[in-house]
């Protein structure tokens, strides 16, 4: 991408909220700052708790014109009115999934730290592909997605590039000429006010 573009932010859920104080924190963040997306990420494998999240953050998110995507949970897409899903496996499953969702859902996904995965996403019809993490964590291998990684794909790939994981100011004034997305969540959620954990971590982008 271009440097004069900014790169949008596409948000997170935490992996797991309270149902019933989430959803003003939330809008607060969604009223404060401008989200190109938002990831319904909870790691509960009970439907009707994702049914009533979804539920909650589609009025939320559609009110605002954002787009909500699920992860993982492709038969909940259709089901709850959701605008797509975020698949974490890579490329494994795109072309599946892209025939049963048709052409105008949203299907990302989560390739890692791999090139060739990321490029094998595209190729199967992925509308993003997400890189990460970008930042120094204890959790996973080590294994970090390089400012070269993205630099690359930008230079050669006209796939959307989602940068995300341990992100910081730093990280992100470095990694903004080259990524279309910053995807962010944990970076925030765990902060008392997370409007304000936001626009501190997004300062270096004006």
């Amino acid at each position: 991408m271009a440097d004069t573009e900014r790169p949008q932010i596409y948000l997170s859920t935490p992996a797991d909220f309270d149902a019933e104080v989430f959803p003003d924190r939330l809008a607060r963040v969604l009223d404060g700052a401008e989200i190109g997306c938002l990831r319904l990420a909870l790691a509960t494998r009970d439907e009707s708790r994702l049914s009533q999240a979804a539920d909650t953050l589609r009025e939320l998110c559609h009110a605002r014109d954002i787009a909500l995507v699920i992860e993982n949970h492709v038969l909940l897409v259709d089901r709850l009115g959701l605008d797509g899903v975020h698949l974490t496996d890579g490329a494994r499953s795109i072309r599946k999934v892209r025939k049963e969702m048709g052409p105008d859902a949203i299907i990302g996904a989560f390739c890692g730290v791999t090139r060739h995965e990321g490029i094998s996403a595209a190729e199967a019809g992925a509308d993003y592909v997400a890189f990460g993490p970008v930042g120094e964590t204890p959790l996973g291998d080590g294994s970090r997605a390089e400012a070269e990684l993205f630099a690359w794909w930008s230079e050669m790939i006209e796939v959307p590039v989602v940068a995300e994981g341990a992100l910081t100011p730093a990280l992100i004034e470095a990694l903004a000429p080259q990524t279309d997305f910053f995807g962010i969540g944990e970076e925030i959620w765990l902060a008392n006010d997370p409007l304000a954990a936001l626009k501190t971590l997004i300062a270096p982008l004006g």
